[in-house]
């Protein structure tokens, strides 16, 4: 009798090992993403809301465009939601990602001192005034870290006709440690630091220095700290600091473990009224930080 009980047991729990999860049973996605996203405060709101509307939980893992994108490559996530189109197209290319999704778009802004030591307060030519900074060899700070933002800054440099120089850095790729090259400007006045956006305005604030950075994180650090960056924005509105997100759910193709039918239902509500939504409403001091790229909202 005893055997007969345990072989039914036996029976029972493989059963209910192989069962699908119950209806309405919490599923979770990991999604990387730039810090952008996180330290504008958009991904405190707009996580709850899709929960809400799904029952999906999403994990985050905020880091650099870069990393974020080698995340996806790696199949270390089920998402990825960056800033960098080119970088972006050559995923979906290499066949990581099954379909790209326009999301919104934020903008850079130039940060300085109040003292303003290049005179570019109340532009609107961004590459002009990086070409000043590095004229009058005043202290700018990049973030160094292959992030959307950092790529976004080296392109500016390249429009300035500011003189490049090839520079090498080591970052982990594919659990390897790999050699990159880019092209950046050189000399003691040119501080890449090989962090994020909070760090890099913390020390472009202390050195009196320039800086470029997303509008959303520049904000959170102006308005919305006990003691806020003593940084302001001197260049804005110029098209080329215009930049773009996209949500791209990793291919299964590649890596046949990742969730790409919750990742899926995640690209596809973040592009819907109702996300598109959320990301309109979304304010920082009052001031919109994003702004919908898939549909137009009346």
């Amino acid at each position: 009798m005893k055997k007969c009980l345990s072989v039914l047991l036996i029976a029972l729990l493989s059963v209910w090992a192989m069962a699908p999860p119950l209806a309405g049973a919490e599923e979770t996605i990991k999604m990387a993403t730039t810090t952008s996203t996180q330290d504008s405060g958009l991904l405190e709101v707009l996580l709850p809301e899709f929960k809400k509307d799904t029952g999906i939980e999403v994990q985050v893992l905020a880091k650099g465009t870069g990393a974020a994108i080698r995340d996806g490559e790696d199949g270390n996530v089920d998402v990825i939601f960056v800033h960098d189109p080119a970088r972006e197209e050559k995923f979906m290319a290499d066949g990581f990602g099954t379909k790209r999704y326009k999301v919104m778009h934020n903008d850079f802004v130039i940060l300085g001192d109040p003292s303003d030591p290049a005179g570019l307060k109340g532009g609107h030519d961004a590459a002009a005034a990086l070409k000043a900074i590095a004229d009058q060899k005043i202290d700018f700070i990049s973030r160094g870290d292959e992030s959307g933002t950092h790529f976004k800054e080296l392109d500016l440099w390249k429009k300035s006709g500011v003189p490049m120089t090839k520079t090498s850095k080591k970052v982990v790729k594919a659990g390897k440690e790999t050699e990159v090259t880019f092209e950046a400007p050189e000399g003691p006045w040119y501080l890449s630091i090989g962090q994020g956006m909070g760090k890099t305005l913390i020390m472009a604030a202390e050195k009196k220095a320039y800086t470029i950075s997303d509008r959303g994180t520049y904000i959170s650090q102006k308005f919305g700290l006990e003691k806020p960056t003593s940084l302001e924005i001197v260049v804005e509105g110029d098209e080329s600091l215009f930049n773009p997100y996209g949500v791209i759910p990793v291919n299964p193709a590649k890596h046949p473990h990742v969730k790409v039918e919750p990742a899926t239902k995640f690209a596809e509500w973040l592009v819907s009224a109702r996300g598109q939504k959320v990301i309109a409403d979304y304010k920082l001091k009052d001031q919109q930080v994003f702004y919908p790229d898939a549909i137009t909202l009346n």
